[in-house]
């Protein structure tokens, strides 16, 4: 008959990975809480012994006992120690050492895990009770909320006028800007206003820069102070699409990346430029208003994109059905409305595909780059004050102008076409 000793070994260095954390933080004298490690490392020997002798029957039993157990070292220690995280360990530590018999390498990453949440209390604790606002928590709960109670019950298929409308589409840019104001003000809580603004944009760019430039927007009319920062980060944010608009490309057709890439590289340095020309610009106070509030991020301003980008949607819809499919170019201008990245991924793959020729491929794709930075230029006039839009809308057409005037320099692309 052979023993699953390997199996009994993991579940023993469970307890102890656990019961070692435990034993530094019981306490000493006759205050010390009653589980150590070795209390721990017999909870996941029994728990390995029960699942390996009677199952999962005998398994529950002694789940039983254990609780039974840590209830009565609860009740005798809550006066000095009211919680309840060490009893509560002690049982996940028996079942993980019953599920080392079927599993051990889980039951060997569960356990790390359990041993990292014991450490990390005090830290974990600060961070709640010492960083986090009230109303940074609540706006936690809130995105939480939105994300995984609405989005899923939204019906995911195009509604409405010209059927442009996708509802769980729709809610999947509330929680991108809400999910995007809380990086920028994360980063601006680490690195301050100048510098965590351009850093959560550069970052967030390559989820959105449309999005990005919205909430670069609704923060710089929050916090005037933060202003140059905010339209750095809106810049950044356009230096990820380029980025990204290359990086795409090239994984469907590299003769094409050859083709475009100039131009993307002469846009995406003059929006980086003009990026980096306000975040070293004069410096944004450490204590802003946005900051003393501690709002991760505004919903009403999430609500007002959205919706934004949905008559975008609609409009866009209704040009297409007006005007019918005269070209790959107006289409691809359409669709760059919305999303860039999509319109130039299509005439990559026409070009991959033998149905479009290389040189052929440019306009298309700038096309679409350039009514996407139209409707980022919409954005930031319609979620933003006068004075951010006249900051970040030269950035844009700067940044347009410089890939077209390298397709023209380079003969790609001749007046009249």
């Amino acid at each position: 008959m052979t023993y699953p000793w390997s199996e009994f070994s993991v579940a023993l260095a469970v307890g102890l990975m656990i019961g070692l954390e435990r034993e530094r933080s019981k306490g000493e004298g006759l205050a010390r809480r009653q589980a150590g490690v070795r209390t721990f490392a017999l909870a996941a020997i029994i728990g390995a012994i029960a699942m390996h002798v009677g199952g999962e029957n005998l398994l529950g039993v002694t789940e039983g006992a254990v609780a039974a157990l840590a209830a009565v070292s609860y009740f005798r220690d809550r006066d000095t120690d009211p919680g309840l995280t060490t009893e509560v360990g002690l049982l996940a530590t028996r079942l993980l050492g019953g599920l080392t018999m079927s599993d051990a390498p889980l039951a060997s990453g569960l356990g790390a895990m359990v041993a990292v949440i014991f450490a990390a209390k005090n830290s974990v604790h600060g961070f709640i009770k010492a960083t986090l606002t009230e109303a940074e928590v609540n706006d936690g709960l809130v995105f939480a909320i939105a994300t995984f109670v609405v989005w899923p019950q939204l019906p995911n298929r195009y509604l409405g006028p010209y059927q442009a409308i996708n509802p769980h589409n729709i809610w999947l840019l509330v929680i991108l800007v809400l999910a995007i104001g809380a990086c920028g003000h994360v980063a601006t809580r680490l690195f301050g206003a100048q510098y965590g603004l351009p850093v959560s944009g550069l970052a967030s760019g390559f989820v959105s820069s449309t999005a990005t430039i919205g909430s670069m927007a609704s923060y710089a009319a929050k916090d005037p102070t933060g202003m140059t920062a905010a339209v750095s980060g809106a810049a950044f944010s356009t230096v990820s699409t380029f980025i990204q608009s290359a990086l795409l490309i090239f994984a469907v057709s590299q003769p094409t990346f050859l083709q475009v890439a100039p131009m993307l590289a002469a846009g995406g340095i003059v929006a980086a430029i003009y990026g980096f020309a306000f975040a070293l610009g004069r410096r944004a106070p450490e204590t802003s208003s946005s900051l003393e509030e501690g709002r991760a991020f505004s919903l009403p301003a999430a609500f007002a994109l959205a919706s934004l980008m949905a008559l975008m949607l609609i409009v866009a819809a209704a040009l297409r059905d007006s005007l019918g499919e005269a070209g790959i170019i107006v289409g691809s201008a359409l669709a760059g409305i919305v999303d860039a990245h999509s319109s130039a991924i299509s005439v990559a793959s026409l070009v991959a595909a033998g149905k479009l020729e290389t040189r052929d491929a440019l306009v298309p794709i700038l096309a679409a780059l350039t009514s996407n930075a139209l409707a980022k230029v919409a954005m930031a006039i319609g979620a933003g004050s006068t004075e951010f839009s006249a900051r970040i809308v030269p950035g844009l057409v700067l940044s347009m102008a410089a890939a077209w005037v390298v397709a023209i320099a380079a003969g790609y692309v001749a007046f009249g076409i």
